[in-house]
């Protein structure tokens, strides 16, 4: 059972960690390559921080984003801001995320996501965790794959093995780290079997990592189609 209260605790422990961390940097590392195509630093933190006000937006029953013309130009807009002021705004947006979140709701409610997806409620704070933990990893200032708390790394493998459940570019596939397994892809038997340490796993899932530090058995490793 999803606990939207413990996930917000984790969402605010690991936002915590991030500015930790990115208060280390200064206006010349924000500028530079993350490890995201196309994007600096400044890019990754600016996203998100209209994350956490999308995300406010759907909470409160409204669109996530105007477009996504607007989602992207808001990113461009505030990518090249000075360290001190993004990582105010990505505070400040973290807390509005976590005021919405305080007033009383039905948690069970259907809320509607960016390209219409659709959730409960309950979801939404693990799916601003995700936001928060991964992008620490792609601002690429020392924070890994395997530091990321096992809980996350475990819920994160479920959740993308189950986005990919289904999908007929991707053929039916036994995901496992040696004591946890999932199934992904295609509805069928088992063709492959993907193993590997839970980070890399979730590296090649997330698009974070090539796989190859996984083992396929039974076929290819999986191409998997972007998120």
């Amino acid at each position: 059972m999803i606990d939207h209260v413990r996930d917000l605790a984790s969402v605010r422990d690991a936002t915590d960690r991030l500015l930790t961390a990115a208060a280390k940097l200064n206006n010349d590392s924000t500028a530079e390559p993350s490890r995201l195509p196309g994007w600096t630093r400044g890019h990754v933190l600016a996203h998100l921080a209209r994350n956490a006000d999308a995300l406010v937006n759907v909470l409160a029953g409204r669109p996530m984003y105007i477009s996504g013309d607007a989602r992207d130009s808001d990113i461009e807009r505030d990518a090249p801001r000075p360290l001190t002021e993004q990582l105010v705004d990505v505070r400040e947006s973290a807390n509005r995320f976590e005021a919405q979140a305080e007033i009383p709701a039905d948690w069970s409610r259907t809320i509607t996501m960016r390209n219409g997806v659709t959730d409960s409620a309950s979801n939404v704070p693990f799916r601003r965790w995700i936001e928060v933990e991964l992008h620490h990893v792609d601002l690429g200032i020392g924070y890994e794959l395997e530091d990321l708390p096992e809980e996350f790394v475990q819920r994160e493998i479920a959740f993308l093995t189950a986005r990919f459940s289904g999908n007929p570019d991707v053929p039916p596939t036994r995901v496992t780290d040696g004591t946890h397994a999932w199934s992904t892809g295609r509805d069928g038997e088992p063709e492959v079997t993907v193993s590997g340490p839970a980070s890399d796993l979730l590296g090649w899932l997330s698009g974070r990592r090539d796989g190859s530090a996984l083992t396929a058995e039974g076929g290819l490793l999986p191409s998997l189609p972007p998120l």
